[in-house]
């Protein structure tokens, strides 16, 4: 199994995403609110769900930036070698 370091912010947006789209799939199926405001409250939810799908699968499973270490404590080492 591959593991993933995700900070905060980017673990927030994806749980975010997946109880979304469980909740409105949660109220189709529910009995408890009127129908007419339970389906169009159900399909908001089960569409903002699915469409960050793609974004937060991409924040996960995407390209991660080149990591880019200080030169300068470099540059002090190579000077010292060269005299």
């Amino acid at each position: 199994m591959k593991s993933v370091e995700l900070d905060l912010s980017t673990l927030i947006f994806v749980v975010g995403t997946r109880v979304a789209l469980a909740f409105g799939v949660g109220l189709f199926l529910a009995d408890h609110i009127p129908p007419e405001r339970r389906r169009a409250l159900a399909l908001s939810l089960i569409g903002i769900g699915a469409a960050t799908t793609i974004p937060a699968a991409l924040a996960v499973f995407g390209p991660r930036p080149a990591v880019t270490l200080p030169t300068e404590a470099l540059d002090d080492v190579f000077d010292a070698s060269q005299r």
